[in-house]
Formats: C-alpha cells, sequence, structure tokens
C-alpha cells in the first residue's frame, strides 16, 4: 500500500490533534492520526460524555466542540459531528488559527460552506481539507489513471446506483431529521458519488431530478433520481436510495473505446459487497460482448492515505488538491441544483437552486 507520510524529522514534535465528535467516525479517524510519525491526538469531545475528563491514554475528554477548542496546545481540530454545526466548528477552528479536516458534508446548506470559505479566505495559512474518503479507494484512483492513459478513450456517460437501508438506522436518527442533517440520502451519502461524478467529468450544469420521500416519510429524502449533463455534454444518471435492501454501490462509465464499472465499496460494515474494477475493452463493436478484466480489492486504504495527505500539506505547505473548500461547494451546489430542479420538492422545503457559476466563488 502506497503511503504519503513523510518520514519522521529527528526531533520534531508531533502536530497536536483535537477530535470535535467522537463517534464512529471520529474513532476511525483518530486511529489513522495516531499511527502517522507526526500527528498525534491530544483531546476529543463528544456529547455523550458526561463531563470534562482525562483518559487512561492521557487523552483530555470534552463535551463540547467549544471546551475543546480551548485547549492550549493545539494545532489541528479534525471536525466529526453533526451537519448542524460542522460549518460553525469548521469556522471557529479557522479562528482559532488551527488547521482543519472536516468530514463530508460540509453542512446543510450552500451557505454554510460560503460562510466557511469567507473565515479561510481570513486566514491564507491555514489547511481546510473536507473528508471525501471515495477518493482515495484503490478502485477509483486505478480507474483514474486508466481514464488519463487515454487507451479507454473520452467518458461518454456515467450510471451510478449508491444505497443503503433501514439497517444503518435511517429511520430513527438524527440524518432523519431536516432541521439537523438539512437533507437526506442524498446528503448523507449520495454526496460521494456525486464528488466521483465530478472528479470523473467535470462540473455539471444541466440538471433535472425526481426526489421523494414516499417510503419512509422523513421530513428528508429516502430517493434521489438525477439526470445531469456537463457543458461538455457528458451525461451521468443517478440514484441515490435509503430503500436498497442490499446494500449497493456501483459506477459505470462508458468511455469512446471502453468501459469502466466500479462494484462495491469497502467499507466499515462491509455490506456492499467486494470492490472491484471492470475493465471493458470496445473490441468488435458488433459482438456485443467485449474482452473484460476484473481486478478485485481486498483493503481500504482511504482513510490512511486521506490523513496522510492532510498532514502531507499542513508540513509541507501545500495546496489542498483534493477535498477543498471548492471542492465542497461545487458538489454541495450540486446536491442543491438536484433538490431544486424538482419543483415540487423545492417548493416544499424552500429551496432555491445553485446552477455552477451563480454561487459566489472567489
Amino acid at each position: 500500500m502506497t503511503s504519503f507520510a513523510p518520514p519522521p524529522e529527528a526531533g520534531a514534535a508531533p502536530l497536536r490533534v483535537g477530535i470535535a465528535g467522537y463517534g464512529a467516525v471520529g474513532r476511525i479517524r483518530r486511529q489513522h492520526i495516531d499511527a502517522h510519525p507526526r500527528l498525534q491526538t491530544v483531546a476529543v469531545c463528544d456529547r455523550r460524555f458526561t463531563a470534562p475528563a482525562r483518559a487512561s491514554d492521557g487523552v483530555r475528554e470534552w463535551v463540547t466542540y467549544d471546551q475543546l477548542l480551548g485547549e492550549e496546545e493545539l494545532d489541528v481540530l479534525f471536525v466529526c459531528l453533526t451537519n448542524d454545526v460542522a460549518a460553525e466548528a469548521t469556522i471557529a477552528g479557522l479562528e482559532r488559527n488551527l488547521h482543519v479536516f472536516c468530514e463530508k458534508p460540509p453542512g446543510r446548506a450552500v451557505e454554510d460552506v460560503l460562510a466557511v470559505r469567507e473565515a479561510e479566505e481570513r486566514h491564507p495559512q491555514l489547511k481546510l481539507k473536507y473528508g471525501f474518503n471515495h477518493r482515495y479507494h484503490e478502485s477509483v484512483r486505478d480507474a483514474q489513471s486508466l481514464i488519463a492513459g487515454g487507451d479507454l478513450g473520452e467518458i461518454v456517460d456515467l450510471k451510478g446506483v449508491y444505497g443503503k437501508s433501514k439497517m444503518i438506522r435511517f429511520d430513527s436518527d438524527w440524518r432523519t431529521k431536516r432541521a439537523v442533517a438539512g437533507g437526506g440520502i442524498l446528503l448523507d451519502q449520495g454526496i460521494h458519488m456525486l464528488d466521483m461524478m465530478r472528479l470523473f467529468a467535470g462540473e455539471f450544469t444541466d440538471v433535472s431530478s425526481y426526489v421523494s420521500n414516499a417510503y419512509w416519510r422523513h421530513d428528508v429524502e429516502d430517493n434521489a433520481y438525477a439526470l445531469m449533463r456537463t457543458d461538455a455534454g457528458v451525461v451521468a444518471m443517478l440514484h441515490s436510495s435509503a430503500t436498497q435492501w442490499r446494500h449497493r454501490f456501483e459506477l459505470d462509465i462508458t468511455l469512446s473505446r471502453g468501459a469502466l464499472v466500479l462494484s462495491g465499496i469497502l467499507s466499515s460494515t462491509k455490506s456492499y459487497g467486494a470492490e472491484t474494477l471492470r475493465v471493458v475493452h470496445q473490441g468488435d463493436a458488433d459482438a456485443g460482448d467485449p474482452r473484460e478484466v476484473t481486478t478485485r480489492y481486498n483493503q481500504d486504504p482511504s482513510w490512511q492515505l486521506e490523513v496522510e495527505e492532510f498532514a502531507r500539506c499542513v508540513l509541507d505547505d501545500e495546496q489542498v488538491r483534493h477535498g477543498s473548500s471548492l471542492d465542497a461547494l461545487r458538489t454541495m451546489q450540486l446536491v442543491y441544483d438536484i433538490y431544486a430542479a424538482d419543483r415540487e420538492w423545492a417548493q416544499r422545503w424552500g429551496i432555491e437552486p445553485y446552477a455552477a457559476g451563480e454561487a459566489t466563488v472567489r
């Protein structure tokens, strides 16, 4: 497995990290933070803690992120909070002069990201990165390399399905509450597929959709169906679903001389099946049964590679290339374009479109 981690410098003190939100994702992030030779978790916060304390390993435990930010000795903040406070905690970290890594989604709405970008502009010396870890899966990175190589030609279209079910408590937790989450399955999970579609095809400027909460009947969507097109004519279809009883991830990329099919995604639940990349070579157009080569991936290095890349940006003063605030803004704009394209859904929740180029981007 390729590692981005720089070798430790002799006598160099590690960057001191605080983690705001110490649930499942925060604990996964800590595993890879502490595995890095130049990062060390010194404090965490979680609303499930009853009072400030010190864990047996010496890490300080706080209840709120405000208490965490009162720490005198922090260099980096990881934000793993619910959507309603993610943006304000990110801004607070930047104002505290900390480098910040924030999980997706970056907030509840596009305005949240715009507010963060204003704070980022006030602190150009700091690094801000958003956690879109699917970009770092080996199948996705290999697909990028194959497309960049050019042998398969230009992208014609993309078809993506990303779905999960009630098994993840979609019917009972904070993700079902618009006031906290801002949106449902599209904002929570489908955002990963949209981010990858943008990664492969660029920006989508023409969007049609149907958005529904007809099954679970919460005030957030449980299904979103989108048809999108770039200015260059690349078309993408997406189904983001919370009624996919067998969890499913599949992204089919058709190119002018072949195709790439990404199936399954290695995750902590291990419920999406094997992660594979199928490479289809065009061959004889009349045959309809071309040569295929399938690779199966048995490890998920995405969390590690993402943390290591962020650390490198901080330590070596490099630009954030993946998961920048502009990436977060563009992907959030696309989410809300899908919401707005369904007129009934948009009218019900007062959603306005954010077509590419309309929102302020600096």
